[in-house]
């Protein structure tokens, strides 16, 4: 427990609270509350492979409202509540009075009486996922004001049109982990990289997470994609301020093999173009399925002009000493197994398959630290309350 004890007087040394704050946007949080987040869901894990239980609340719930299709960020967000004691329950819109015309305001506060977490992933509508997170964030204060809940759920962003949060803070955690620190992530190239995908209408969200969170610890990030695949302005203003104030560094390529020049880490990801997004929401809202049909035609002809956008074993020689470390946030479309071309060969999949694994891994820790550090306010001394506790997880062992 050796490790246990050095993250929490870390989380001690940094006096940072999430104490009452919801989790939305990485770069809407200070440096130390990141850096404590990190100790929080290390302290987590150093905890479970103790076999020592994490449960800290007795009842309640984690409701859960995915309104596009996912399973790493479900059965992590289902695991990290379980972890620390609450029931999960998952809202099917089609199954309750939303369906019929209940409001934001009015459905937050019904589902929230008993409730400690309100995780949410809404990436399918360009300029309406985090605003509608924040719609909800400000239903449950007000119910919470007006004394019609006990207490006021946090809201956690399980991936948004513009952040994915839990998956870019489980990356910098693989990248902590694999690297040995955060501080040696400093001079590291990362080169998050477009790359090509037989299907369209991918969300920017994971890319402008790890530009928007690696950009923060000196790292030199490199942004590729063709040209016209470019992602939200705003964001591309948070990377370029961010490395600015790190003593890193941001520079968009238009070439796959330009950004893998001398790179630690790659990150080839398929996303839409910023442009055909705004379309595309235009057309969902407008429920033009013709419209759709046709945005889709004409995007999968484009994205089939960059093919050569894949990472290939030819395209890893580029990088440090032809040995970067790469990253997906899953599932990758593998050439020659999920798909006959995608965004990575099969042979470079296969090389890195148990560290996507890994990088998988973390994102349970890491929304079981975000779920804690909300409801908490003092982090450290419940931590060190837990271990001293020493609850077995499974009993004789």
């Amino acid at each position: 427990m050796d490790n246990f004890r050095k993250n929490i007087e870390v989380i001690k040394k940094t006096n940072a609270s999430l104490f009452g704050k919801d989790f939305l946007l990485t770069w809407d949080k200070s440096s130390e509350e990141l850096e404590m987040l990190i100790h929080v869901a290390e302290a987590l894990k150093n905890l479970n492979n103790a076999n020592i239980s994490t449960k800290c609340f007795d009842t309640g719930l984690a409701v859960s409202q995915f309104r596009d299709n996912s399973t790493r960020t479900r059965f992590s967000f289902a695991s990290a509540a379980n972890m620390l004691g609450l029931t999960v329950q998952d809202l099917d819109e089609g199954k309750s009075q939303i369906a019929h015309g209940e409001t934001v305001r009015e459905t937050s506060n019904m589902i929230s009486f008993l409730t400690e977490i309100v995780g949410i992933r809404d990436d399918m509508y360009l300029g309406a996922g985090h605003t509608y997170m924040k719609e909800v964030a400000d239903s449950l204060e007000d119910g919470f004001k007006e004394g019609v809940l006990p207490q006021r759920p946090a809201v956690i962003n399980l991936q948004c049109d513009i952040d994915h949060p839990t998956q870019s803070m489980a990356d910098l955690m693989h990248l902590k982990s694999y690297f040995g620190s955060l501080e040696n992530l400093k001079g590291k190239k990362i080169a998050m990289s477009w790359a090509y995908s037989p299907s369209y209408g991918k969300p920017l969200s994971v890319p402008q997470g790890i530009i928007g969170l690696m950009t923060r610890y000196g790292m030199e990030v490199e942004l590729a994609y063709p040209e016209g695949y470019d992602l939200i302005p705003e964001v591309i203003e948070i990377a370029e301020k961010n490395a600015k104030q790190s003593g890193g560094s941001f520079k968009i390529a238009n070439s796959m093999q330009e950004a893998f020049i001398n790179a630690d880490i790659v990150y080839p990801k398929s996303w839409a173009p910023y442009s055909v997004m705004q379309k595309r929401t235009k057309l969902l809202y407008a429920n033009d399925k013709d419209g759709l049909k046709d945005l889709e035609m004409a995007c999968l002809i484009n994205n089939a002009k960059f093919k050569n956008w894949e990472c290939d074993a030819e395209k890893m020689k580029l990088t440090k000493n032809g040995n970067a470390l790469y990253m997906h946030c899953l599932p990758a479309d593998i050439s020659g197994v999920s798909c006959n071309e995608g965004e990575v060969s099969r042979e470079v999949f296969d090389k890195y398959r148990i560290e996507t694994y890994k990088e998988a891994g973390f994102k349970p820790y890491i929304i079981a630290a975000m779920m804690l550090s909300s409801r908490f306010n003092d982090a450290a001394g419940l931590l060190q309350f837990i271990e001293k506790r020493d609850t077995k997880r499974i009993q004789g062992i």
